[in-house]
């Protein structure tokens, strides 16, 4: 039962991990257009999970997002937390800065 609850559980955290992956893309993407970082930040929390920590940095070259949660087993919350995090990199627009 442990062996499946933990498997179960592996499969969750690899599931947000590709959360984790498309929210960074899009919002590396949202950022590199020239969107508000504060916007670009909130979408990504929006599409991963609430405590989520995105750092954005952004320059005319290139757009950086990294996002990073950290997740436990909802049956072992005492458990060390596992850190997931995805980075997205995209061409910054031209024109940036405005």
């Amino acid at each position: 039962m442990v062996v499946l609850a933990a498997a179960l559980w592996a499969v969750q955290a690899v599931s947000l991990q590709l959360e984790c992956v498309d929210a960074a893309r899009a919002a590396a993407r949202a950022a590199a257009r020239g969107e508000p970082l504060d916007q670009v930040i909130t979408r990504a929390r929006t599409a991963t999970r609430p405590g989520a920590q995105v750092a954005v940095t952004r320059d005319t070259g290139t757009t950086k997002v990294q996002i990073t949660v950290e997740v436990r087993p909802p049956w072992a919350q005492s458990l060390p937390a596992v850190q997931i995090s995805a980075t997205a990199i995209a061409d910054t627009e031209p024109g940036y800065p405005p």
